[in-house]
Parts: structure tokens; C-alpha cells; sequence
């Protein structure tokens, strides 16, 4: 079991590091699309893919800081060094957009014709389909190993995927039908896109660092794995959790007999805290004994 624990940072590691060749790859091929094309909206994507490159160093510093075990200045881990990398990477996002935005803004006032649009078209989708395939393994193990860093960095490369199919899609219709304009007001596109995926991440991050509580359907299944463990107690209230990028914190009362022992209370907590980290794993749960006369005679209640 511990040479399986050892290995799940690890992996994360190396997938934050994969990000950083993958983005690299991208950029560069988004690069020669755009050199080709000189197309507005590949250069848009080519920007993107920029961005795409510094998150993904931010990320792999980020999860490699929130790796360390818990010391004496941090207590309870560096768990929460994940969401800073997020909303930069958010910060990042909106100014990529803004950026895009001003050249789309020039390539309006003066149109030009698109040059070897197939080739670059062609490159800009190879480019599209390595990017799918990456953020849809970032997304998926970032989910499995709960670490916002590898999350972030996948949601932000399939918007990047998005982009990239609706600026192919877009360019091929200036190609075939000559309306130059299409190309900035594609590029226009583009950066709203951003700007939105930006906000919401940045937005998502900052409810990290708020220590947003679990969800109510995650919450109700904690309430239920304490209800079915806390034989031998009287009651159980005071539930309270919050997320901090891979740790889950769960705190809650537990009111036992004022004549059991200490050790008999402490075989309870032991119980329930070994039925609670079946489900998170990588939790941090605190138990408070109280005697009866704490007891509220009530349901689970939360703090």
C-alpha cells in the first residue's frame, strides 16, 4: 500500500510535466500555422498556446510544492499552493484575451487575404488534436487524484480545443467563400471565449481558498458514514468540511455517555474516522468527545 501512495504524486508530477512538452509541441505547431497562414484567428490560438505553456510551468511548480508532507509551519499540509497556480493561470487567461482582442481590432480595419490556408489548417488540427487528448487525461486523473492544478490546466486545454475546432471551422469558410473579414471577428470570438473560461476559473479557484464546504450530496454521505459508525454514542452534530485541493477537512461533536471511558470513546472515533477515510482518503478528521449533557436531541446538525 505505501509503494501505491508513493507512486500517485509521482504520476501527478509527470503529468504536470507532460503538460510542459505537450504545450511546447502546441505551441510550435500553432506557431508554423499561423507563419503560414497569417491569419489573425490562428494567431489568436497561437497566444493561447503561450498561455498554455506558463500554467503548465505554474502548475507543475504548484503541485510540487502541495506534495510536501505536512511541518511545523504548515501544519496541515501545502495542499492549497494548487489554487494559487489556478488563478493565475486565470489571470493569464484574461490577459491573452485582451491581447487577442487588440490584434483582431487591427486586422479589421485592414483585411488581408489568407496565404497556404490548407497546410495551416492542416497543422492547426493536428495541434487541436493533441490538445484534446491531453486535457481529456489531465481532466480525468485530475478529478481521480483531486488536484485543482492538473483540473485547470486540462478544462483550460479543451477550451483551447473548442477554440482551435471553431477557428478551423471558420477559416475554412474564408478560404472557400474570400470573406477576409471572417478572420478577425473569428479572433474576436475567440477571446470572449477566453475571457469567459478565464472568470470561471479564476472564480472556481477563489472558492477554494475560501474553504468552500463539501457539496450537499458528498456532505449527506459523510453524514451517513458517521450515522452507521457511531454505535455506542448518543449523537453526533456540528458537522463541518471544507476542501483544500487534494485534502478533505471534517471536523464534527460527537456526544457519548458520561461514564464511558476514555478508551471505549476513543475505539468509536477510531471507527468512524477509518469508515470516513474509505471514502476520502486524503482527509484530515477531527473528532470532539463531548459528555451527555451536550447532546441537542436532533439530527445531524451542521455549523
Amino acid at each position: 500500500m505505501a509503494s501505491e501512495q508513493g507512486a500517485e504524486p509521482t504520476s501527478i508530477l509527470k503529468l504536470a510535466a507532460g503538460s510542459i512538452a505537450v504545450s511546447l509541441i502546441v505551441l510550435g505547431l500553432k506557431y508554423v500555422a499561423f507563419a503560414l497562414t497569417g491569419s489573425v484567428a490562428l494567431y489568436s490560438d497561437a497566444v493561447e498556446s503561450i498561455i498554455n505553456v506558463v500554467t503548465a510551468i505554474a502548475a507543475f511548480f504548484a503541485i510540487r510544492i502541495s506534495l510536501r508532507p505536512a511541518d511545523a509551519g504548515h501544519p496541515y499540509g501545502h495542499s492549497k499552493a494548487e489554487y494559487f497556480s489556478a488563478v493565475l493561470e486565470g489571470v493569464l487567461i484574461l490577459i491573452a484575451a485582451l491581447a487577442i482582442l487588440r490584434e483582431a481590432y487591427g486586422a479589421v480595419r485592414n483585411p488581408h487575404a489568407l496565404h497556404a490556408p490548407a497546410l495551416g489548417l492542416a497543422i492547426s488540427a493536428a495541434a487541436t488534436g493533441l490538445n484534446g487528448a491531453w486535457s481529456w487525461l489531465l481532466i480525468t486523473t485530475g478529478r481521480k487524484r483531486r488536484s485543482p492544478a492538473l483540473i485547470a490546466d486540462g478544462k483550460h486545454l479543451l477550451t483551447d480545443v473548442y477554440t482551435s475546432g471553431g477557428v478551423i471551422v471558420g477559416l475554412l469558410l474564408v478560404a472557400l467563400t474570400g470573406w477576409e473579414i471572417l478572420d478577425p471577428i473569428l479572433a474576436a470570438l475567440v477571446a470572449l471565449n477566453i475571457l469567459w473560461s478565464g472568470w470561471s476559473l479564476i472564480k472556481e479557484s477563489v472558492g477554494g481558498l475560501m474553504d468552500t464546504a463539501l457539496p450537499a450530496a458528498e456532505l449527506a454521505a459523510v453524514q451517513a458514514t458517521i450515522d452507521a459508525n457511531m454505535t455506542g454514542a448518543l449523537e453526533a452534530h456540528d458537522l463541518r468540511s471544507r476542501h483544500a485541493g487534494r485534502m478533505t477537512f471534517i471536523d464534527f461533536h460527537l456526544v457519548v455517555d458520561g461514564a464511558m471511558t476514555v478508551d471505549a470513546s476513543h475505539a468509536i472515533c477510531d471507527r468512524i474516522e477509518a469508515a470516513l477515510k474509505a471514502d476520502h482518503p486524503e482527509s484530515i478528521i477531527s473528532i470532539h468527545v463531548e459528555p451527555e449533557a451536550k447532546r441537542t436531541h436532533g439530527a445531524m446538525t451542521f455549523a
